[in-house]
């Protein structure tokens, strides 16, 4: 895919070891093609394990924290990966394929995935873990993509279980996997393709959506969609020191069926209470705030942002941050330090749009 990227005169910036497009014609512009109409990103950089053996699904309820075991085939669900204090190690996306399940992961945890996974599987005898380098993903997201892929080029071939409203769908014979899932608030698909000239090349497919005068979109428009849909990010509003109930992602961790690890440090939290909360913050000043800034109730230290940007949907500077529980109400008037000046901001939902 690089070489369509440098076609497309795209900014290319180095991203968790890959050399990525940051943006096209523009950050701004991009954005609001996907909350508008439609647009297609680049995501392969995306980690992708498969995990098959007799053992897979007993090795995904000891390290995830959802119930594998309740996702029916060819269905897909969110999880974490937590340490044993509860803190995330990464946040992933699980896709019951039948045979074998397969995980989505952060670029940048790819490795520490793999760690997990490796020193895990000496307690399971039958359980194989499979990285697939050979794959790439486009991601096609927006209020019209459901239009384009109608009409996609394989459709006419596919299996029974292609519907209009698409969870999850698998292509065996062209080697592409069809997801709807996303990372922007909007609908969309998402596309994992075989790296096989005699299957589907993803240049193909990207260049089919191209025709359709659908706009290419790089790492600024997606961290800027996430943030204003109040999606966490690694590194951000998760590492291993936060919990995913103070992210307010407790729906996907579940207490009844499984011992996940991290399991009783999460349960333990659950009963004693989160003392902080993930937040939505909304200015009016222009002073975009970053990470790491303090948030403050009078002259209390109540918090710090996580993620900030201009936000092109609502025109004025948005955050994500984590303050005291008791002080994370929608409407509650905070301030943030920046340059040594304090400024208003309101307390939100954590989606922003």
């Amino acid at each position: 895919m690089y070489e369509e990227h440098l076609k497309l005169g795209a900014k290319i910036v180095p991203f968790a070891g890959w050399e990525m497009p940051v943006f096209y014609k523009g950050i701004i512009e991009e954005h609001l093609a996907v909350r508008n109409s439609a647009g297609i990103f680049d995501i392969s950089h995306m980690g992708v394990i498969d995990i098959s053996g007799k053992d897979a699904l007993d090795f995904l309820l000891k390290v995830a924290t959802n119930d594998t075991s309740k996702l029916p085939p060819f269905k897909s669900h969110y999880s974490l990966l937590c340490n044993e204090s509860g803190g995330v190690i990464d946040d992933i996306l699980v896709y019951n394929l039948k045979d074998y399940f397969r995980i989505i992961v952060n670029a940048s945890n790819t490795d520490k995935v793999i760690n997990l996974f490796k020193s895990q599987q000496e307690l399971f005898k039958e359980v194989n873990i499979k990285l697939r380098n050979d794959i790439s993903s486009i991601s096609l997201q927006g209020p019209t993509a459901k239009s384009f892929v109608k009409d996609f080029p394989a459709e006419k071939n596919c299996i029974e279980e292609w519907k209009e409203i698409l969870q999850y769908y698998k292509y065996e014979k062209e080697g592409i996997l069809i997801s709807r899932t996303g990372y922007t608030g909007e609908d969309g698909f998402e596309f994992f393709i075989e790296n096989d000239p005699y299957k589907g090349r993803p240049e193909q497919i990207w260049e089919y959506f191209l025709d359709q005068g659908i706009r290419p979109c790089g790492l600024g428009a997606r961290d800027t969609l996430r943030l204003e849909a109040g999606l966490p990010l690694y590194g951000h509003e998760y590492n291993e020191t936060i919990t995913p109930l103070e992210v307010g992602y407790g729906w996907a961790v579940n207490f009844d069926n499984h011992n996940f690890i991290g399991k009783e440090a999460l349960l333990k939290q659950k009963q004693e209470g989160i003392k902080k909360k993930l937040v939505g913050l909304k200015f009016h000043d222009k002073v975009i705030p970053r990470q790491g800034i303090k948030i403050y109730s009078g002259d209390q230290e109540i918090g710090r942002v996580t993620s900030g940007t201009f936000s092109p949907s609502l025109g004025i500077p948005v955050a994500l941050g984590f303050v005291k529980s008791e002080l994370a109400n929608i409407g509650n008037i905070v301030e943030v330090e920046i340059r040594n000046k304090k400024i208003q901001a309101v307390v939100s939902l954590k989606k922003l749009v």
